[in-house]
């Protein structure tokens, strides 16, 4: 094992006396080519490039001498750190960290950042970053060769957004360029770079929230904290949902207690896009997204449409609405990672499961149509499951004489889960 490891972080700027004298020392010296030729790495230094990390980690933890770690930035912050940091390698890290380029990047567009959502591209998780750009007002994103500006514009098409891209963050060759998502894909950029993701109608914090004037928790899921806590809030809490449509074709809503249920078989989160088909006033994909998922929501009602915007706005959270029916308009929407058809019958439930989302709830009006969606589920080889919800309101619970009130009538619910 080394005898001492050090990981400097470096922005660009002159070393601190600490990372230089660690440098000075080091008889191995790992980081990116460009950062090997700009700093002093010394002569007699074996050198590193670095590209896998984990045979990197491995060099590093069977040389004998003082070994040195260069990174961009902060190492601790989506970083070298935590990959030498595992076990099987038994190292033990002096870490001097400079600023990370996301706080670089802001300081660059003179913007807070407390209030950022931060996600890394690599690894193949383009397309969960692009999600979070699409449900939150302001993201960084970490690029990564084929995971870049261009590739996430191409991600967000039809989504309209501000990009600052920063390029060479710290050198000579910085370059800070502000253009719209439609004009990303037109240019060529540099490797490394950070972007940031402005837009959205979803920065404006809840009515009613105790925190509209300053925010005090980093990184806060979208829509929280607001003045409604909680989720399968009552119908009379969205604009409009205990409507069922003035217009032909329009959604009865969802009851609360379903709504519960719904949500809990979708399981959406960070990452993840949403499809709620037939949303009618939006509660159940404005419920999809507080719990921070982008959310795509499909209605053929305009009246509904516009409740759902409405509704979208007062919980402060970003939903895509699409004016239409369901199988016609589902083709050109991106892929969805849990779906819900709220209305529509076998036809929608059999286009939205073309398109593979790993989970999925659909709402059928009659046993029959309820058995028709049951075999579509499972012949498109996911798991199917269901349930009969039916709930008894109680009245007097206001401090009279407990009773039940009038059964309301039963919803019908069936869920599948791919099969792995």
């Amino acid at each position: 094992m080394a005898d001492r490891i050090t990981v400097i972080g470096w922005d660009g700027t002159p070393l601190t006396e600490a990372a230089g004298a660690a440098l000075a020392a080091a008889t191995l010296v790992a980081g990116a080519p460009y950062q090997l030729g700009a700093l002093p790495v010394p002569t007699a230094a074996e050198r590193i490039a670095l590209g896998n990390i984990q045979q990197a980690a491995r060099t590093i933890a069977e040389h004998r001498g003082a070994a040195v770690v260069v990174a961009e930035g902060d190492p601790g912050f989506f970083g070298v750190v935590r990959a030498l940091r595992r076990p099987e390698y038994g190292l033990e890290l002096e870490v001097l960290p400079a600023v990370s380029s996301v706080a670089a990047a802001f300081a660059r567009a003179g913007m807070p950042w407390e209030d950022a959502q931060v996600v890394s591209a690599h690894g193949g998780r383009l397309r969960r970053a692009a999600n979070i750009c699409r449900a939150h007002p302001k993201v960084a994103v970490l690029t990564a060769p084929g995971a870049g500006p261009g590739e996430l514009a191409l991600m967000l098409r039809g989504v309209h957004r501000t990009f600052v891209v920063c390029e060479a963050l710290g050198t000579p060759e910085e370059d800070v360029t502000v253009l719209t998502s439609d004009r990303i894909a037109d240019h060529t950029w540099r490797d490394p770079n950070v972007v940031l993701v402005i837009g959205g109608n979803s920065g404006a914090a809840p009515a009613g929230s105790a925190d509209e004037a300053a925010g005090w928790l980093a990184g806060r899921p979208v829509g929280f904290p607001g003045a409604d806590r909680g989720w399968a809030l009552p119908g009379d809490a969205y604009a409009g949902a205990g409507r069922t449509g003035d217009e032909p074709g329009a959604s009865e809503a969802l009851p609360a207690h379903v709504r519960a249920l719904v949500l809990a078989r979708l399981g959406a989160r960070p990452g993840d896009l949403v499809w709620s088909v037939g949303a009618g006033s939006g509660a159940l994909a404005v419920e999809a997204a507080r719990f921070g998922a982008a959310v795509v929501a499909v209605e053929a009602s305009r009246s509904a449409c516009a409740r759902l915007a409405v509704n979208a706005r007062r919980y402060g959270v970003e939903v895509e609405i699409v004016h239409g029916r369901g199988p016609e308009v589902l083709g050109g929407l991106p892929e969805p990672d849990a779906a819900v058809v709220e209305s529509g019958g076998p036809a929608v439930v059999r286009a939205v499961l073309a398109r593979r989302p790993e989970r999925f709830v659909a709402v059928p009006r009659t046993l029959a149509e309820a058995e028709e969606i049951r075999r579509a589920i499972t012949e498109a080889g996911y798991r199917a499951d269901g349930a009969l919800l039916q709930a008894t309101p109680l009245r007097g619970a206001d401090g009279g004489g407990l009773e039940l009130g009038a059964g309301e009538p039963g919803a019908l619910l069936l869920w599948g889960e791919q099969i792995v």
